[in-house]
């Protein structure tokens, strides 16, 4: 065949014989012979189906592991095509453009798809001339009938020119070229375009890999009658692999009972392992049958690191040879290695059969090579396997990596291999670092005590250091979690100060690297700063969380914050912000596949506090009970349960449980001003609700300053008490905060509407009742209105505010109710009777006298009138007979 010359400017040094390749060397016929099928071979309908759309596609990629069966499957199926199969195996010495094409051109000479001659062939083994391929994609797409063009171990082909030029050729050969690439790893075409078009079969590991009713049929092949069941935990053990059933099937021959022999198999011990160690391992060299024994110990491996093992430099050829041979070593990508799974288990048995104590020494030698090349969880695994828990310590601290204990994807994992540490706790002496990761182990099980003595222990270590900024970082983040944890908002505040000042001494790239750092730090300055009622200072720091990178790393802090600037939003009177802020939170979590905090959190406090805004108490409830037996992680937390759940107890009506609930103490090292104004405000609701508005005003006299919402309470008990020129002048304090919700303001509104009612001004009582209404009605807001008191009624459903409240707040509108009068009395109760002014209701509904119900009921006769006085008072009632009737109407009797 006449040679035709390379690319222009580039003439060929000779011209090319035929039956040669570009080199002068003969094509050798086994490359272009499909493998013979052996007599054991399965073939697997699901598979061959799949192929089957193969001749409508122009592209088909079977991509698998070694032995994972891709050649046999295609041999068979291109066997049972009625159209030229051109096969090609490729191999190490067809190397450059030109080799691939001539023994390409070759591939189809021999399948009986030869090429005419004005085609030519490649001349240079590194070169080939684009005119070449232009005339063979014509000749191909002018053919009558397509050729299927089968590549083996295209893996082999690594030059990105030869991967745009084979696309070339199949994007302008269609419909006369069908191209199937058989490779152990991703091919270098551009794979997108073609399954965007739905010109592409692929088959790819997943698929390979043999389900348990396949097994069982392949091993009864090789001889064995196995259950599914059997044949099942074969698969599992093999992870469907191909040559490992095989392997384990020619072992279990061996065996008096096969079935029983897979079942009770166990590496290191058994046929099998004798058959890989004696088939396998005792054929290769002593360096090769060194270097495998020590890399068992490995997950993972490159060349590099097993020098590191076997303390020579032969890896990578020993590697390269193993692979190509497909020896149980897998090509992991990117320069790794690893071994197959039940490969490596044998031969880790037979390492610590043959060389005791050997494995600990190698996993030391791995964890300072990864240390070395920045894999840290794999430094970690290593160095705790080899018990090295000063290494470990070491690393974790070093790398700022002591924040992982605390929050991403591995921090139960690392939990887990750090729990040695507290095992060696007495048989080793303590450093910076193991103080340090034993503290952070106790006060993420929030035992602050024993935390607190160990990081005091490692500060002290660290006394006169200059060189520990890593370990003093780790410092400064456990003693924010310690101010965090014990409420001390002063403790937390030099913690983040110091750790502004040693940021600037760590390396950038390592602190991009652990962004839970900060995440952590800020979270736990926030909740702190939150507990102190530092509010603004507290948004901000939680703030800066919530804007930071969104990763695994951070997304448990960034769900901490969100519930935090929730229970800010809510402590603020705004409980639609609350409420979006938890759903933040939530879709965080769901995000990265975290599990919800089951009642550890603020999420369910918050919600429940929302819900009984919204007059929801049976969702409250729900909400609360899954918090029932929950230890609550900080004070923040305690104190959201115990305020979500006063509020709650209070809209039942059960008042000395509210006050109760509120009277229990957080523990904290400081005491927090808005936990101590809302306790108050949950107790003077109470006892206002009990008659008593004097004790109702006096329990907020000292907290009202501080709090707007306390400022409205304080006005509402003062009204009650009939002190109205206090509660205006309260009411006029609250326009001076910033950031008041619609959960004060609606309130707010509603006392000074009271205050107009009581003056005679009806007209001031209908604007404020608008703006409360507008500004509620949004955000759901029930729970002011049933707590103004029952003078509401009238106003809300009379035609000048009806349409405002209708269908959230009031019943709808119906003909008879549009034309109702202003002063008929009948209106939803706005304020719930407490369970012993029902057990009064009740008796005074059975015609008894004062008297009798004191009798009946234990206490003195006072005390029913008390009672009396505040069941009129919130049905709106003046006499008995009324409230009795009213109840009924009610739906209370």
């Amino acid at each position: 065949m006449a040679s035709v010359t390379a690319t222009r400017g580039d003439p060929p040094r000779r011209p090319v014989a035929p039956g040669v390749d570009p080199l002068g060397d003969p094509f050798l016929r086994t490359r272009f012979a499909p493998p013979a099928l052996p007599g054991t071979f399965l073939r697997r309908a699901r598979l061959a189906e799949h192929l089957g759309r193969s001749p409508r596609t122009p592209l088909t990629v079977v991509e698998g592991c070694a032995g994972a069966g891709k050649t046999l499957l295609v041999a068979d199926w291109a066997a049972g095509l009625d159209t030229p199969v051109a096969w090609l195996t490729l191999d190490p010495a067809i190397q450059g453009p030109g080799m691939f094409w001539a023994h390409l051109l070759q591939a189809l000479r021999a399948a009986g798809a030869a090429m005419p001659p004005s085609i030519g062939s490649p001349a240079r083994a590194s070169q080939v001339d684009h005119t070449l391929l232009s005339r063979l994609a014509a000749e191909l797409a002018a053919r009558d009938r397509p050729v299927t063009v089968v590549i083996d171990e295209f893996d082999r082909m690594t030059a990105p020119e030869i991967a745009d030029q084979l696309e070339f050729v199949l994007h302008h050969g269609a419909p006369g070229l069908r191209l199937v690439l058989v490779t152990r790893t991703e091919p270098l075409l551009p794979l997108h375009r073609y399954r965007v078009a739905d010109e592409m079969t692929e088959i790819r590991g997943a698929d390979l890999a043999f389900t348990a009713e396949e097994a069982v049929t392949l091993l009864e092949r090789h001889g064995l009658d196995l259950s599914v069941a059997a044949a099942g935990a074969l698969v599992e053990r093999t992870r469907g692999w191909a040559a490992g059933l095989r392997l384990c099937a020619l072992a279990a021959r061996l065996s008096p009972d096969p079935e029983i022999y897979l079942k009770e198999f166990e590496a290191g011990r058994s046929t099998i392992a004798d058959f890989l160690l004696a088939e396998v391992l005792e054929r290769q060299t002593a360096p090769t049958q060194d270097l495998l024994l020590r890399v068992s110990v490995l997950e993972r491996f490159r060349p590099e690191l097993a020098d590191a093992l076997t303390g020579r430099h032969d890896a990578a050829p020993i590697l390269a040879a193993l692979l190509r041979d497909n020896t149980f070593v897998e090509d992991f990508g990117h320069g790794w290695y690893r071994l197959h799974p039940l490969f490596r288990e044998i031969l880790r048995t037979h390492l610590r059969r043959r060389s005791p104590g050997l494995e600990r020494r190698l996993h030391r030698r791995a964890a300072r090579w990864l240390r070395g090349s920045g894999a840290l969880p794999e430094t970690l695994a290593h160095g705790a396997a080899a018990e090295d828990w000063e290494f470990v310590a070491g690393a974790l601290v070093e790398d700022l990596a002591l924040g992982q204990l605390f929050t991403g994807p591995r921090a139960d994992e690392l939990a887990e291999l750090v729990a040695g540490l507290e095992t060696h706790a007495e048989a080793e002496p303590s450093s910076p670092a193991t103080d340090l990761v034993r503290a952070a182990r106790h006060l993420s099980r929030h035992e602050v005590e024993r935390g607190l003595a160990r990081l005091r222990h490692a500060e002290e270590l660290l006394t006169g250091h200059d060189d520990g900024a890593a370990a003093r970082l780790g410092c400064a983040l456990l003693e924010a979690l310690a101010g965090r944890l014990t409420g001390s908002a002063e403790q937390a505040e030099e913690a983040a100060r110091t750790a502004s000042d040693l940021l600037r001494s760590v390396p950038a790239p390592l602190l991009d690297d652990h962004p839970e750092l900060l995440a952590l730090l800020r979270t736990h300055l926030g909740s702190a700063r939150l507990w102190a009622g530092h509010f603004d200072g507290a948004r901000a720091a939680l703030t800066e969380v919530t804007r930071g990178p969104g990763d695994p790393a951070t997304a448990l802090p960034r769900r901490d914050s969100l519930e935090h600037l929730a229970l800010l939003d809510y402590l603020d009177g705004w409980p639609g912000g609350a409420e979006r802020r938890i759903d933040a939170a939530t879709a965080e979590t769901e995000r990265f596949g975290l599990p919800l905090p089951a009642g550890t959190g603020l999420r369910q406090p918050v919600l429940a506090a929302v819900a009984v805004e919204r007059d929801d108490v049976d969702r409250a409830e729900a909400l609360l009970a899954g918090t029932a037996d929950a230890s609550a992680p900080d004070p923040v937390t305690a104190a959201g349960r115990r305020l979500a759940t006063a509020r709650l107890l209070l809209a039942r009506g059960r008042t000395r449980a509210a006050l109760a609930a509120v009277e229990q103490d957080v523990a904290a090292d400081q005491d927090s001003p808005w936990v101590r104004g809302h306790a108050a405000l949950v107790a003077s609701a109470a006892h206002l609700a009990e008659g008593r508005p004097e004790a109702a005003a006096e329990v907020l006299r000292t907290v009202a300053p501080e709090q707007p919402g306390c400022l409205v309470g304080a006005a509402r008990a003062h009204l009650a008490a009939g002190d109205r020129a206090t509660a205006l002048r309260l009411l006029d304090e609250v326009a001076g905060h910033a950031r008041v919700g619609p959960a004060v303001t609606v309130r707010a509104a509603l006392v000074r509407a009271r205050v107009a009612r009581l003056d005679g001004d009806l007209g001031a009582v209908h604007r404020l009742l608008d703006r409360a209404l507008r500004e509620a009605g949004p955000e759901d807001l029930r729970r002011p209105f049933l707590e103004a008191g029952p003078w509401l009624g009238p106003f809300l459903t009379a035609p000048a505010l009806r349409g405002l409240a209708a269908g959230w707040l009031v019943p709808a509108a119906g003909p008879r109710d549009a034309a109702a009068a202003p002063e008929d009395e009948t209106g939803p109760l706005v304020e719930q009777l407490s369970e012993r002014e029902l057990d009064v209701l009740r008796r005074l509904a059975g015609m008894m006298s004062t008297e009798d119900i004191a009798a009946d009921l234990f206490v003195s006769v006072n005390t029913v009138k008390t009672h009396l006085k505040s069941v009129y008072r919130k049905l709106a009632v003046h006499r008995r007979n009324d409230a009795v009737r009213r109840a009924r109407d009610l739906g209370l009797l």
